[in-house]
């Protein structure tokens, strides 16, 4: 089977690494990982790669966004601003906030969505998938 190549965006939690199994389905893979200056970049790192080498990724990209740590504004790149605590009982979905959460990374999603994009039309990918929770 001739299947097309697809970009996956690979931060290595749970919903990328579902994300790049659905992916794995039906394309060939390419993984793409930001690093933004997310205070868990280096576990982050770590998981991608794990995950590229059990899907056998055969393409592997790794950029910096560290203008973003600079911008701050997010739990996730300031270490002044607290990460928010949640029961393990309770559900993430079941706890959303009329508010933006202190974990959103302003336009984060944006710039990865558009450095995936640059990425695939240099390598002719058909499809980009991104697992994002909202």
């Amino acid at each position: 089977m001739n299947r097309q190549l697809a970009i996956v965006l690979v931060s290595g939690g749970m919903d990328s690494c579902v994300t790049a199994a659905i992916a794995h389905t039906q394309y060939r893979l390419a993984f793409l990982h930001v690093n933004y200056g997310q205070r868990t970049e280096a576990r982050e790192l770590r998981a991608f790669t794990e995950i590229a080498d059990f899907y056998k990724a055969e393409k592997r990209l790794s950029v910096s966004l560290g203008h973003l740590k600079v911008i701050g504004g997010s739990a996730l790149t300031d270490t002044t601003i607290p990460v928010p605590e949640v029961d393990s009982s309770q559900s993430a979905i079941g706890n959303l906030q009329s508010t933006i959460p202190t974990t959103y990374v302003p336009f984060r999603n944006a710039h990865l969505l558009s450095i995936a994009v640059s990425w695939a039309e240099v390598i002719g990918a058909a499809t980009i998938f991104i697992g994002a929770v909202e």
